[in-house]
């Protein structure tokens, strides 16, 4: 039996993805129990696929003949995954040994916990900011009016969470994907990664789902894993501000549309479509909007 599977979803990132899929051979030969390793290649032009081939015959590679999206590149691999846990990792990360044991012992240790997620750190080892609060109307006027920072322990500073503990794993809202273990059983029980999210915040809303199911989704600080960070969608910068922000007001009509009064909707909605034109506005025009990565977002897909 597979006691944890690896899925990853690449996308014309072929070196980053040798890089992990090496740091994952290394952490699974010093796992106790069985690592199966899953890669997505949604259709790559720079030979990810035939790298895979040649280099990790363990690999059980899943190549698709077009660029099918984060979202459905990751529910390709769960589907084929029959690992009791199933970690979402990014191909721009890279895993040292231990910590794939550590992610697992953590779930087991806490039978509340759907999904827990490592400290992501830069390669020269500064921690990454990873984990953010639910994009709620209160948080994002908080945000946007610059309150967060005046009043940081309040509802008005939760979107950025900005003093939590290092010693030992904490719930969370939403701790960023590019390495997120999830309990199959929880997956299961509230569904896979929603596909009308392509890009960005499907795995917020998967978040989202898991914590109105009753699991706790769990920040373990103990745990680093490498993250380089955005390696799919620098080029894309414009394209992937409009898709961002688009995805944001998905969120919205989702889990926000009859559970805010009316006009709180309104208004939200309209400021989440006011600074997506602005900053689509003023962010560089990057590649043509057909070149756009399945890769998750630059910092986890987040407006």
């Amino acid at each position: 039996m597979v006691d944890l599977s690896v899925v990853i979803v690449n996308w014309n990132t072929r070196d980053l993805l040798r890089a992990c899929l090496d740091s994952l051979r290394a952490a699974a030969a010093g796992t106790a129990g069985r690592v199966e390793v899953i890669v997505v290649d949604n259709a790559s032009g720079d030979g990810s696929a035939a790298m895979v081939r040649e280099s990790f015959p363990e690999v059980r590679l899943i190549p698709n003949t077009e660029n099918r999206n984060y979202a459905a590149g990751s529910n390709q691999g769960l589907e084929a995954a029959s690992g009791e846990f199933l970690l979402l990792l990014n191909a721009d990360t890279e895993v040292p040994v231990g910590a794939l044991t550590a992610l697992a012992a953590c779930l087991r240790e806490r039978p509340s916990a759907g999904a827990v997620a490592p400290a992501l750190v830069h390669p020269d080892g500064r921690l990454q900011a990873s984990v953010r609060g639910f994009p709620t109307p209160v948080a994002l006027f908080g945000e946007v009016t610059g309150l967060a920072r005046l009043l940081p322990r309040s509802a008005l500073g939760a979107y950025r969470p900005r003093a939590l503990p290092q010693d030992r794993p904490v719930p969370v809202d939403q701790p960023m994907a590019s390495a997120l273990l999830i309990r199959r059983s929880a997956l299961e029980q509230v569904g896979p990664l929603d596909e009308e999210y392509p890009l960005f915040f499907n795995d917020v809303d998967l978040c989202y789902r898991l914590k109105r199911a009753g699991w706790e989704v769990l920040y373990d600080p103990r745990v680093r894993i490498v993250h380089h960070g955005g390696a799919s969608t620098r080029l894309v910068r414009r394209e992937a501000v409009r898709r961002s922000h688009e995805a944001l007001l998905l969120f919205y009509r989702r889990h926000y549309r009859g559970r805010l009064p009316r006009p709180v909707y309104a208004l939200a909605t309209a400021a989440i479509r006011c600074a997506g034109w602005c900053r689509a506005i003023a962010a560089p025009a990057g590649a043509p909007a057909e070149g756009i990565a399945p890769a998750r977002r630059t910092k986890q897909g987040r407006a």
